[in-house]
Parts: structure tokens; C-alpha cells; sequence
């Protein structure tokens, strides 16, 4: 009974460790986003995503993603509010593939789209 708490006492402590590693890592770079679980891509198991690129984007990533995004056939007033639109601005500032995007579980992908648009329209 005595070694089944000291296991629990040492889980939740190893999970405390790793909320404040995180918590950490977020106040260090604002545009890491963390998954509730591993996401695996390619056989590669991630963590989070670093989106950290996006202050080094220009007009012209976004007209080229307007683009794809006509192309596609999809007309929106505010494409940038999209989740297509996050998906392929984020694969742009990270260099990964659209397709890593794409096929994030819903959760995460909105907490990507989130980062995303709060980087698109938040205050300096």
C-alpha cells in the first residue's frame, strides 16, 4: 500500500515537472504550441510546434496563401480566420509540411489556428 503511494506521489510530481517545463518553455517562446499528447507524423512523435517563424513572414506569404486558398475554390471574407489559412501560414513559419497540419486532431489544430490569428490581430 505504502509503495502504490510513493509511485502516485511520484507521478503526479513528474507531471508537475513537466506543466512547469512547459509553462516555461511558452513565457520562453510565446509560439510554441503544445500538444495535449504526442502527435505523430511521419513516424516522428512531436510534442509541440514551433510557429516562432511567423514574425519572419511577409505580405507576400499571405498573398500566396490567399492564393492556394482561391485556388482551392473556397471565397471567404476573412480567409485569415480560417483554419485552412492557419494551417498553411503555420506550414510556411515552421517549414513543415501543410500536411503535418492537416492531419492534427481537431484540438490541436484550433489551437494553432488560435496562436495563429491572436499573432495576425494582437496587440504589440
Amino acid at each position: 500500500m505504502e509503495k502504490e503511494k510513493n509511485l502516485t506521489q511520484a507521478a503526479e510530481a513528474e507531471a508537475a515537472a513537466v506543466e512547469a517545463r512547459k509553462k516555461q518553455e511558452m513565457e520562453d517562446n510565446p509560439f510554441l504550441v503544445f500538444f495535449k499528447k504526442p502527435y505523430t507524423f511521419e513516424g516522428v512523435s512531436y510534442e509541440s510546434v514551433d510557429l516562432s517563424g511567423l514574425e519572419d513572414l511577409h505580405a507576400a506569404d499571405m498573398i500566396a496563401v490567399n492564393k492556394t486558398i482561391e485556388r482551392g475554390g473556397t471565397v471567404n471574407v476573412l480567409p485569415e480566420m480560417s483554419l485552412e489559412y492557419a494551417c498553411l501560414i503555420s506550414a510556411r513559419a515552421s517549414g513543415k509540411p501543410v500536411e503535418f497540419f492537416n492531419a492534427l486532431p481537431p484540438k490541436e489544430a484550433l489551437k494553432v489556428k488560435n496562436r495563429v490569428t491572436n499573432f495576425l490581430y494582437g496587440e504589440d
